[in-house]
């Protein structure tokens, strides 16, 4: 059974993927373009990789997309995810 990480994933390797695509890039020539390593870059796509930030980055620049596209809709993933994280720090601003 897929861990709720894996899962999570799994769905940004498919949109990364979409987006790819979408562009027309091979997996082959995308790779090459956004100076990753292919087989890293397949394992991003199966959802086998945690990425860097920066790693997210450079295949955003590569596609000419902002980040933001390269996640799937929150709806998708929401129940993939662990009890989501709160952001209350318990410090009051001034």
């Amino acid at each position: 059974m897929k861990t709720e990480k894996q899962l999570a994933l799994i769905a940004l390797g498919r949109q990364i993927r979409k987006v790819r695509q979408e562009k027309g890039f091979s997996q082959e020539h995308f790779a090459l373009e956004a100076g990753l390593d292919r087989s890293y870059y397949g394992g991003v796509e199966r959802g086998e990789r945690n990425l860097a930030a920066l790693n997210l980055m450079r295949i955003a620049v590569a596609l000419g997309v902002e980040v933001g596209e390269l996640f799937p809709k929150a709806e998708a993933f929401k129940d993939l995810l662990d009890e989501p994280i709160s952001m209350d720090t318990g410090i009051e601003e001034a």
